[in-house]
């Protein structure tokens, strides 16, 4: 091999390490997408497409149940005066995101996330007070990924232990993390003795439970510390070994991990 063809080797190997969240212990993924771009808006199809073409390892977003059964993409339970689960999705199709996107649907999520499958669609099922209409949810959810074929393009995370028991039950055949804010944290072993796969939590319980990351890894499940948008935070986190960062910033997350 001449000195030309061991050098153009060792670029395409920079390119390849930079392309790729592979350069660390610590992934990155986009809350809502990578939406602080020009003419994008939190979980509009340009966000998700945005977070692909950074090459991080996932794009962060809400689902939630309409009421003829079609899952629309949203953070709240209402949208512009309409309550989701009690509207049809022909009227929520009428709704224009503040970019001028139309509302989108999971479908449409998923046919975006096809495009490029090194960033996962990591889906938040919302959690609600009607268990039945959360249970509704996940089972619409997961039938909708294994019909057009994703499974392996997902993972779920819910905030409602019933939502991450439904998704054991259904074998939704990805990932399942519970998350949890200040409160409502579970230890690791609670969580591998449910079944699921990994831990969610607000920043702040993983700073204050700095050995629940050891024990989550020694139990083999994966930790995912949110939203973090801090850089000393994030970089703490990173020290102490967080598989994944969730942020709204995650271009400054993935300097801060490459460095």
């Amino acid at each position: 091999m001449n000195k030309n063809t061991i050098a153009k080797v060792c670029l395409v190997g920079v390119v390849l390490f930079f392309a790729t969240d592979g350069f660390g212990k610590t992934n990155v993924i986009a809350h809502r997408g990578y939406w602080k771009t020009e003419g994008s808006t939190k979980n509009s199809i340009s966000s998700l497409s945005n977070a692909q073409k950074l090459g991080i390892y996932g794009s962060e977003t809400d689902v939630h149940l309409t009421a003829d059964g079609a899952v629309i993409i949203n953070h709240d339970d209402t949208i512009q005066g309409h309550d989701i689960s009690s509207t049809p999705l022909a009227v929520l199709k009428t709704v224009k995101l503040s970019n001028g996107e139309a509302l989108p649907t999971l479908e449409e999520y998923l046919n975006q996330t096809r495009k490029d499958k090194k960033t996962k669609l990591i889906i938040e099922i919302k959690n609600k007070k009607d268990t039945l209409l959360e249970q509704r949810t996940v089972r619409a959810v997961v039938n909708l990924v294994k019909k057009m074929k994703m499974s392996k393009a997902v993972e779920y995370i819910s905030f409602s232990m019933n939502a991450c028991k439904t998704l054991l039950q259904e074998k939704a055949g990805a990932p399942i993390a519970y998350l949890a804010g200040k409160d409502g944290a579970l230890a690791p072993a609670e969580l591998k003795k449910i079944g699921l796969s990994g831990l969610d939590y607000h920043h702040s319980v993983l700073i204050k439970h700095p050995e629940w990351i050891a024990e989550a890894h020694s139990l083999g499940l994966t930790v995912n510390a949110w939203t973090v948008n801090d850089s000393l935070v994030i970089r703490k986190l990173i020290d102490l070994g967080a598989d994944f960062i969730t942020t709204d910033e995650p271009v400054i997350a993935r300097k801060l991990i490459v460095n």
